[in-house]
């Protein structure tokens, strides 16, 4: 499946309103079935869910066909709008097959209204022959019974299609609505976080701001290359900030159980590690940052050797966002322990 673009800012909060408006329109039946469909799939439009948004333009219009069928594409389509059923297969003996209703949503109302109309002309046709002719009596009603059951049964039919496709809707909208609140959410927090590291890391690595600007350029990219980029990125990022605040050395750091720690050039993380021990007043901080300080680097490493062997396409983009946010948070984490400008 072709991989979606991440939804602009702007239609991020466009959504969230947009979705909130149809929670409201199905609750309050603010306006038809159909009009709240093409929201729906304007919703979808906005957050770039392409198959969520062909489903909910066919439930306004209904599914196209062929004379053979429906594509593999629309059967598809089909299934995630749990529009497919079961059905038996005439004079097979207990055997079924998967069948899909195609109708438009406004083609559902009209059945259902032509079902009610039917019913009570059905009704009114009782009455007159029985009053006009008694001898009909026993004749007449019977074939209106037969009438009225068919009537009845497209008439509940309509009824519960139309009702999935209320259910269909009301849930997409639901569904993205709390997900968007949530999402927002975490945004506002790494908002803050990422507020606070660009406004000290530019006295650290003066081309942070430049660089973490590529790193979302490639994150928004749609080539698997450009998210390992990305993650490249965040390396050299976490290099230079080690080569900062903790310059590399030759001479190897021991630990009190007799460890020893190299400090060269290429241990960024392990320079890392030692400053936030050097600066904390809490070893159990220093050991929470140590230890992610380490699960980065260690997967930044292996994805940077991948690389190097020719493998690009070893990162997913929701794998590379994550590093992105681990990146800025141990940045400031790091931030944190002191006044950094300062010491520089």
């Amino acid at each position: 499946m072709q991989e979606e673009i991440p939804p602009t800012p702007e239609a991020l909060e466009e959504a969230l309103e947009l979705s909130s408006d149809i929670l409201k329109d199905i609750e309050l039946s603010r306006v038809p079935l159909p009009s709240a469909a093409l929201k729906a799939s304007r919703l979808a439009r906005l957050l770039n869910h392409v198959e969520a948004q062909s489903v909910f333009h066919y439930e306004a219009s209904g599914y196209p066909s062929t004379p053979t069928g429906v594509t593999p594409k629309v059967w598809s389509l089909l299934q995630m709008a749990n529009r497919t059923y079961e059905e038996n297969v005439p004079n097979s003996q207990g055997k079924t097959r998967t069948v899909a209703f195609l109708e438009s949503i406004e083609h559902l109302e009209h059945e259902l209204e032509a079902c009610k109309l039917g019913l009570d002309a059905a009704r009114d046709r009782d009455v007159s022959v029985s009053s006009a002719n008694p001898e009909q009596f026993v004749m007449a009603p019977m074939g209106n019974w037969y009438e009225r059951q068919g009537l009845h049964s497209r008439l509940l039919t309509a009824s519960q299609r139309l009702a999935s496709r209320r259910s269909l809707i009301y849930q997409y909208a639901a569904r993205r609505h709390y997900e968007l609140k949530f999402s927002g959410v975490a945004q506002n927090v790494f908002a803050a976080v990422r507020e606070s590291v660009d406004r000290k890391i530019g006295a650290v690595i003066p081309d942070a701001i430049q660089r973490f600007a590529s790193v979302y350029e490639n994150l928004r990219s749609t080539n698997p290359e450009d998210w390992s980029n990305a993650v490249h990125s965040c390396r050299r990022i976490l290099q230079s900030f080690a080569d900062a605040v903790f310059p590399p050395s030759s001479e190897d750091r021991v630990t009190d159980s007799g460890k020893r720690i190299k400090l060269g050039q290429d241990n960024y993380i392990n320079r890392l590690v030692c400053f936030a021990e050097d600066k904390s007043g809490s070893e159990r901080f220093s050991e929470m940052v140590g230890s992610h300080l380490g699960f980065l680097g260690d997967r930044l490493d292996a994805v940077f050797a991948a690389t190097q062997k020719g493998s690009h396409a070893t990162v997913g983009r929701d794998e590379a966002n994550r590093y992105v946010v681990y990146t800025y948070m141990l940045i400031g984490d790091i931030l944190s322990l002191c006044e950094l400008v300062n010491d520089i």
